[in-house]
């Protein structure tokens, strides 16, 4: 799949960065960009984290807005970034997610 659907120039851009230059990392950055959707990351690692807070600024016209998930108007400030289009980065989530987030994350 890497190769069939792989730009190299973007796949440069990405791993300067901070992805990984892994194929695993590469895959999933072009699913990430070639979907139809927003895409839901779960990254133990913080290697996503990263790649995001760097290229997200650039890539989105809209800004990228980031989040704790203890921040007390998380649910208002995410609301107005996916009316707005802007990429939203929710970090230190734990197992347990807020009920009100369901919706979002269903589709």
């Amino acid at each position: 799949m890497r190769l069939l659907l792989e730009d190299a120039v973007t796949t440069k851009m990405w791993t300067a960065a901070s992805l990984p230059n892994d194929n695993l990392s590469i895959e999933n950055g072009i699913i990430m960009f070639g979907s139809r959707k927003w895409p839901l990351m779960i990254d133990p690692q913080n290697q996503a984290n990263k790649f995001i807070k760097k290229f997200g600024p650039e890539a989105s016209e809209s800004g990228l807005e980031n989040y704790k998930m203890s921040d007390g108007n998380l649910l208002r400030n995410l609301e107005l970034g996916i009316q707005f289009g802007k990429w939203v980065l929710i970090e230190n989530v734990g197992e347990d997610l807020d009920p009100a987030l369901e919706p979002i994350l269903l589709k």
